[in-house]
C-alpha cells in the first residue's frame, strides 16, 4: 500500500513517501481478489475501491496518516511493511549524500543489506512502481539538482494518487545534503542504521511486555469474585471488620499481588452501624459486598478473587 521514491547522489538525498494504510476485514479469498484488482490497476480510485469492497462484502479501514519516511538528521529513512499472522517483515532504505543502504528485516532482525553510492530506488506495489518509473522517464533530465528532484517527486506522488487507491494524495518529502564522500556516507549510514534498529528492538520489546501485561490483566480480571461466599467475621471494632477469607478466596492489590490467601484475615469497613456477631457470613450478592444476614454493606480497597489453587 505504499510508494516511496528515493534519490541518492553526490550532492544529497531526496525521499518522498505516501501516508496511506488500508486494512481489510472479510473472507480471505474475497480479500485476495480485491487486493489483486488494486495491484493490477483495475481499481483506479478510492471511490471504486469502496464500491468493489462493498460488492465483495469486505470492510475497509483507510487512513492517511502513516509515517513511512523519516528524517534522522543527515540520513533519511523510508520503510514499507508486510504483516502476516506470524511476523512483520520490513524493507527500509537509509539514504544520505553519496550512499544508501537497503535493508530487509524480519521483526527487528536484519536479514539482508544492499548498499550503493548513487541511485533512484522505488518501493511500492507493481502498479505504483510502473507509474512512477513511467513518470521518471518522462520528467528526468541528465543534469537535475536536488530542488528539481523534489519537484519531480512531488509531481509523481500527486499523479500516482490519481491513478491508484493504493497510495494517498498526502505524502512526506525530505531533502538532506551533507558534504560526504562515499566512505564517510557508509560509516554514517552504518551507525544510523544500527541505532535505528536498536530503537525498533526496544519498541518491540516494550510492545510485547505491554501485550503480556494486558493479557495478564484479562486473565486476572476473569478471577474477580462477583458472587458467593467471601469469608466470616472474626472481629469488629467501630466500623472496621476483620474477615477470615473462605477456602478458594484470596485478596490482591491493584498490581495483582497477593495480600491474603484462604484462611487469612483482611479488614473491611461497614457502611452503616449495625450489630455484628462473630462468624457472620460475608458474601457478594448482585456484585455488592455485604453481611448475608441483613445485607449490611461492606467496602474494602482490595480485589477479592477466586484463588488460583
Amino acid at each position: 500500500m505504499s510508494l516511496i521514491i528515493t534519490y541518492v547522489g553526490s550532492k544529497g538525498c531526496v525521499m518522498a513517501g505516501d501516508k496511506r494504510s488500508i486494512g481489510f476485514l472479510g473472507d480471505k479469498q474475497q480479500r485476495e481478489l480485491l487486493e489483486e484488482e488494486m495491484y493490477t490497476g483495475k481499481i483506479k480510485t478510492t471511490e471504486e475501491l469502496h464500491k468493489r469492497a462493498k460488492e465483495l462484502e469486505i470492510n475497509l479501514k483507510i487512513t492517511d496518516n502513516v509515517e513511512k519516511v523519516r528524517n534522522l538528521g543527515e540520513v533519511l529513512v523510508g520503510e514499507v511493511k508486510l504483516r502476516t499472522t506470524l511476523e512483520t517483515r520490513r524493507k527500509r532504505i537509509y539514504g544520505t549524500s553519496s550512499g544508501y543502504h537497503q535493508v530487509e528485516l524480519t521483526g527487528s532482525e536484519i536479514k539482508n543489506v544492499k548498499s550503493g553510492q548513487s541511485s533512484i530506488v522505488i518501493f511500492g506495489n507493481k502498479i505504483t512502481k510502473e507509474i512512477a518509473n513511467k513518470h521518471l522517464k518522462k520528467h528526468w533530465k541528465s543534469k537535475t539538482n536536488l530542488n528539481e528532484v523534489g519537484k519531480i517527486f512531488r509531481k509523481i506522488m500527486e499523479d500516482v494518487a490519481q491513478l491508484t487507491p493504493t497510495v494517498s494524495s498526502q505524502y512526506d518529502i525530505f531533502t538532506v545534503h551533507p558534504q560526504l564522500d562515499h566512505k564517510q556516507a557508509m560509516e554514517l549510514l552504518r551507525t544510523t542504521m544500527i541505532e535505528d534498529v536498536k530503537q525498533l528492538q526496544k519498541w518491540r520489546e516494550d510492545l510485547k511486555q505491554e501485550m503480556l501485561e494486558k493479557s495478564r490483566d484479562i486473565q486476572m480480571a476473569s478471577r474477580i469474585l462477583t458472587k458467593g461466599e467471601v469469608g466470616r467475621v472474626r472481629k469488629t471494632e467501630g466500623n472496621e471488620v476483620e474477615v477470615i477469607l473462605s477456602p478458594g478466596v484470596e485478596a490482591l492489590n491493584t498490581r495483582w499481588e497477593l495480600l491474603a490467601g484462604p484462611g487469612e484475615t483482611i479488614t473491611m469497613k461497614l457502611s452503616d452501624h449495625t450489630s455484628l456477631n462473630l462468624g457472620d457470613l460475608v458474601i457478594i450478592e448482585d456484585e455488592n459486598l455485604c453481611i448475608k444476614k441483613d445485607k449490611t454493606g461492606l467496602s474494602c480497597d482490595i480485589i477479592l478473587c477466586k484463588s488460583d489453587e
